[in-house]
């Protein structure tokens, strides 16, 4: 049997040979802290430090040269999973591919080198482009203004909610309830409680939309909002969204829109003209930045002129001289709710973004993404039960059943590993589903063998059932216990 520095899977502990160094030091010309310790052991040299914190040799750390170095990292880079490298089609994430063009532009000295406290005079430059940035966003979203500053999604979700509490507490009014339909991102209740609002769950249909009679029921004066998210986590365009508006208007109530699937309705319909009062836009989902982990992230708030005056502070504006300022004579702000001004390095990446596709090729990318979705849909139709009729969006809900075989979900997005896939989402928004989201960047040719691997899994599903249950077979480990791994991590190297 090959060993497993023969066939490239060795740990840098196994590739080390002494006295090799892949760096090269120049002599220390620091003094010890301390004098007269030169030359003494740790233990002397290091007097009043518990004896149990002090090793009595140094670490057993790898000695390797650079080129081995260098090709050890190379083949781990090779083993991880990328959009760069791999097909990621995460429902509700919109992992698709980034132009390094972009990349480029944040990391110019000239944005990298700035600082955010610098007098507006000297730095004219990204103020410009923070401003257009808001414009464009301004226009595609239909709402009169924007404010940059939140860091996220949720973080936008929250800062919504704020301005909404504020307009309606400026009117006397101290409206706690907000409705969120059951097929909601997890975060939208999560940010009604972190405003101290209370979340009332509005059901969906059998299709996937909002059931305006229950709507109907729960809307009262007590109402600050509705969360909707549109086209919403099933995968399908709310077509009421004009009628959902209409009654929640009627009572005093706004339209919060949860923008996390923007990338669907780019340049074909702006939220603001079905009746959104206040939206948040995912920018590192819709308009580039490379995301995923916890970050990095950018979620803009879009509101109507009625709620424009509690927008954060300080807010980016153009003077009627042509320069560029800082605003902060905002009487009913609620205030700053990111340090500084946002996260500016995915603004610059959503500027070029924007700037560089214009209007037609944003609604291109728009109309490729409903495309791509709706075409795996049609291919996958009659293998996977597709629980919500189309037209899609850009992402849709399927379901594995396969009988008395076992098969779940999970066992379905293992196999997939093995052919090199990412799975899509899993068991959410709908139990036991797999949520996929192909996105516009993908060629016919990615979306053809991706369909092709999930119709040959479905087909062993039924006739070697065992195959996939214990997939994957050829990933760097095979099948791992993921509650056990999460709960009792094992991090120690050892020999």
């Amino acid at each position: 049997m090959e060993s497993s520095v023969e066939q490239g899977l060795a740990l840098l502990f196994e590739e080390s040979s002494a006295g090799n160094c892949a760096v090269s030091l120049p002599p220390n010309d620091v003094s010890d802290a301390r004098e007269g310790t030169r030359g003494l052991k740790p233990a002397a040299r290091y007097e009043g430090i518990p004896a149990g914190l002090l090793a009595g040799e140094p670490p057993p750390l790898p000695e390797i040269g650079e080129q081995d170095l260098v090709r050890h990292y190379t083949r781990l880079s090779h083993r991880t999973f990328s959009v760069d490298a791999n097909f990621y089609p995460l429902g509700s994430c919109t992992m698709k591919y980034n132009p390094k063009i972009n990349e480029a532009a944040a990391s110019m000295p000239e944005f990298l080198n700035l600082h955010p406290y610098q007098p507006a005079d000297q730095v004219q430059g990204i103020l410009e482009l923070l401003y257009q940035t808001r414009v464009f966003l301004q226009e595609i979203s239909g709402l009169a203004e924007v404010t940059l500053q939140p860091a996220a999604g949720a973080h936008g979700e929250m800062t919504g909610l704020m301005v909404i509490s504020a307009y309606h507490r400026d009117r006397g009014e101290d409206r706690i309830n907000v409705l969120v339909p059951d097929s909601a991102h997890g975060t939208n209740p999560a940010s009604c409680t972190v405003c101290s609002r209370v979340a009332q769950t509005v059901a969906s249909k059998p299709n996937g939309r909002v059931d305006l009679d229950d709507l109907r029921k729960k809307v009262d004066r007590n109402t600050a909002a509705l969360m909707l998210t549109n086209p919403n986590t099933v995968g399908v365009f709310d077509e009421q969204i004009g009628d959902i508006a209409d009654i929640l208007h009627k009572q005093g109530a706004m339209l919060y829109m949860d923008g996390a699937n923007l990338n669907a309705m780019l340049g074909i319909m702006r939220p603001g003209d079905f009746g959104v009062d206040c939206m948040h836009i995912n920018t590192h989902k819709t308009f580039s930045t490379p995301h995923g982990c916890g970050g990095p992230g950018s979620g803009p708030v879009a509101v109507t002129n009625q709620l424009s005056p509690f927008l954060p502070i300080p807010q980016v504006i153009k003077k009627s001289d042509g320069t560029y300022d800082w605003d902060e004579n905002r009487p009913k702000t609620i205030g700053k709710v990111r340090s500084f001004y946002g996260q500016i390095g995915v603004l610059v990446r959503c500027y070029a973004y924007i700037r560089s596709l214009g209007p037609d090729g944003l609604r291109n990318a728009s109309e490729k993404a409903v495309l791509s979705a709706n075409y795996l849909a049609a291919r996958l139709k009659g293998h996977y039960k597709l629980p919500f009729a189309g037209p899609y969006a850009h992402e849709f809900i399927m379901i594995p059943e396969f009988g008395d075989s076992g098969v779940t979900e999970l066992d379905i997005a293992k196999r997939l590993i093995d052919h090199n896939f990412h799975p899509p989402t899993m068991s959410w928004p709908v139990h036991h589903c797999l949520m996929i989201e192909p996105t516009e960047t993908e060629s016919l040719r990615t979306l053809d063998s991706f369909a092709d691997c999930l119709i040959k899994i479905a087909r062993e599903a039924k006739e070697t059932p065992d195959l996939v249950k214990n997939a994957p077979h050829h990933a760097p480990v095979k099948r791992l216990d993921e509650v056990a791994a999460a709960r009792k991590p094992n991090l120690r190297w050892q020999a």
